[in-house]
Formats: structure tokens, sequence, C-alpha cells
């Protein structure tokens, strides 16, 4: 089983998941007008990008997207995020069999993970996946699926966007809903943040990946492998929500910005 390691991320017991949950869908209903919310959430994302910072900061962002993924059905659900703690040259996937959420255990699809180690050039590399990049999103895909659709989770360092392009396409034909995880721009100030997260959210909306040049991200590998993929695949794009952490700590010296987007 893989093992959470960072559950104060996300409040570290069920009932504190649930609660944040809560929370955010209250605020969704609260200020998303009946009509738009009905067409909001009736639609069926193949893929998604969410942030993963601690839930009090990056959760409303993310929770937004994984609340209208709930309507899919996938067969499975593979979490893509970059590795903050080790480098490396790759991609790697778990072979645990299982993973910790506070709330129950997530099986995980290890048949189809070996088959990317198989097709595709995987690497296993369990110690890499002591990540939070991807373990923050465990809790809303148990919240949201419960425990009848496995994940796969993969963890990249120094890898190729067409590389992960391939895989994301693989992925999306077998039915497998995508989930890419990424943070924006770290610490600058709010103005200069924004300019910079701005083209993250171009790039993404417009499906050009040339607007990512000027984008921060820890994830952008993954980002730009998305939009990659989506171009060749002719999904449709839409940023669902953008903010940063000046929105919570009220600090507009610091901050790091959250988007979340679908695929469909």
């Amino acid at each position: 089983m893989r093992k959470a390691v960072v559950k104060e991320w996300y409040g570290g017991t069920c009932e504190a998941v649930t609660d944040y949950i809560r929370r955010f869908n209250m605020i969704l209903d609260e200020n998303v007008d009946a009509e738009k919310a009905k067409e909001i959430f009736s639609l069926k994302p193949k893929a998604l990008i969410v942030p993963h910072a601690g839930w009090v900061y990056s959760g409303f962002t993310a929770n937004f997207a994984y609340r209208i993924a709930q309507n899919t059905k996938p067969s499975s659900i593979a979490v893509i995020g970059p590795s903050h703690k080790f480098a490396f040259d790759g991609i790697s996937v778990t072979l645990e069999d299982s993973y910790e959420t506070p709330c129950g255990i997530l099986p995980v699809n290890v048949q189809l993970s070996k088959e990317l180690i198989e097709n595709f050039g995987v690497q296993n590399l369990e110690h890499v996946h002591t990540e939070h990049s991807t373990e923050v999103q465990m809790p809303f895909i148990y919240h949201y699926f419960g425990n009848s659709v496995p994940v796969i989770e993969m963890v990249y360092s120094n890898y190729s966007p067409e590389k992960l392009k391939e895989i994301i396409k693989f992925l999306i034909a077998n039915n497998v809903l995508v989930v890419i995880s990424s943070d924006l721009s770290h610490y600058y100030d709010i103005k200069t943040a924004n300019a910079l997260d701005y083209n993250c959210l171009e790039a993404v909306a417009e499906q050009d990946v040339n607007k990512l040049k000027n984008c921060e991200a820890c994830g952008k590998i993954g980002i730009e492998a998305m939009i990659l993929a989506s171009v060749e695949i002719n999904l449709a794009s839409f940023v669902v929500d953008y903010r940063t952490s000046a929105d919570v700590s009220g600090d507009e010296k610091q901050v790091v910005g959250y988007m979340s987007a679908i695929f469909i």
C-alpha cells in the first residue's frame, strides 16, 4: 500500500476532508448561477489540470474540476505529477496495489501500470512516489468516485512532453480520466504572479504551447503534454478557476498561483 505522507495538507482525517469539500461546494453553490451550474456540472471531461498545494490554499480550485469530473465513468484515473523531492530522468509509475486516503483505500490499476512500463518505457521507482503533487489528489478522487475506480500514480522529473503526450493519448483512449497536477508561479508579488500566470491560462485556453514560454509552473511538462495531446485528439479546453494564495492569506508580496482546467 502507498502510505500517505502529507496528510496535514488536506486535514489528515476523513472528517476534515469531508468538511473541506462540503465548504468548497457550498461556496460554489452560493456563487454560481443555478442555470450555469446545471450546464457546468453536466460536462464530462476526459482530463483535468489541478493544483497541488495544501487544500486551505488550492483545494477550492482543485475541487471545482473534480466536482465536474464526477459525472464521468472512467475505467481508471491516472494522476500525473512532477517530482519535488527527487531529480531523475524519466517518469515512474507505482506498482503498489493500493493507495491510502483518510476516508478509505483506493485500489491501484497495477495491470495497466505494468502496460505503461512495457509499452512506453515508464520506470518503477517507488521511492519517488512519496510525492505531494499526486497524493493531495487522492482524497478528492475517493470522495467523488469511491473505491470502485482504480488509480494510476505517475511521477516525472526530467521528461519529454512529447513522450508524456503519447502516454496521455493512450490513457484517454482506454477511458482513463487523466489528472495533470501543477501549481503556477511561486513567490512573486501579486501583480507579477498574475502576469506570469496569465501566460499559463492563455496557453491552456487557446491550446497553444508557444504561450507556455513565459509560463512558470512546476508541472509545466505535464501541462504542455496535455495541450499537445488535446490538440491531436480534438478535445476542447476550458479554464474553470484561477486564484492565488493571497485569496486566503491576504499576503500579496509573495504568492503562489493555482489553476484548474478541464478537457472535453
